[in-house]
């Protein structure tokens, strides 16, 4: 029942930030509410009874937080998004289940060398080459967390990753290479949904766990 208002508040904070938070709201007050959910998530991941190696989602849901509120400075943000997305790797690795599909790669390899083209092609034509390592980096990262999310065969947490890929391409299309209508909406309902699934990854971890121990 815990968890269950737990997500229930989530969903509400989360639906407040992306459609009824009004513009004018201040600085601080709108960081509050867009890393909310998050912080409801990392509790829920907490909750769940985690084990040492699931530790690490509660650490990169928290890293996540302080990217969200530090993406106004895009670098500073950028970074703790990075370093999240490593935390996920620890994570995914150390539950892995299979060696990692030769398909996925492929496809991984694909999306990478397109995005890396299209958005880190762009920034690198407008002369901000910082930037443009930055965001290669990112790239490299988060491609290398949705192949280890892939080799733990759990489907919770592969939706989670396809999702967050599908948040930071928008996001990084929008911000780089054209205006997506509705940009904002799509970014942050995926974004939400991925580091949620995430989170409640760790709880049927947990559950399997203890029926195995029954």
């Amino acid at each position: 029942m815990q968890k269950i208002i737990i997500l229930i508040f989530a969903f509400l904070s989360a639906c407040y930030y992306i459609f009824f938070l009004p513009e004018n709201t201040s600085f601080v007050v709108t960081m509050f509410f867009k890393a909310l959910p998050i912080m409801c998530f990392l509790l829920l991941a907490l909750l769940s009874n985690p084990t040492r190696e699931q530790m690490w989602i509660p650490v990169a849901l928290f890293t996540c937080a302080i990217g969200d509120v530090t993406l106004h400075w895009f670098i500073v943000g950028l970074s703790f998004f990075l370093l999240g997305h490593i935390f996920y790797i620890v994570a995914f690795t150390k539950t892995r289940r299979i060696s990692p599909p030769k398909t996925a790669m492929l496809i991984l390899l694909a999306l990478g060398i397109i995005m890396a083209a299209w958005v880190a092609g762009n920034v690198f034509k407008s002369g901000n080459y910082i930037l443009t390592v930055a965001i290669l980096c990112y790239i490299g990262v988060i491609l290398t967390m949705a192949l280890s999310a892939i080799q733990t065969k759990n489907k919770i947490i592969i939706s989670g990753a396809i999702l967050f890929l599908l948040s930071d391409s928008i996001l990084a299309l929008n911000m780089f290479v054209a205006d997506i209508k509705y940009s904002s909406i799509l970014i942050m309902t995926t974004y939400y949904s991925a580091q949620c699934l995430f989170a409640l990854s760790v709880s049927k971890h947990s559950v399997n766990r203890n029926k195995m121990l029954e």
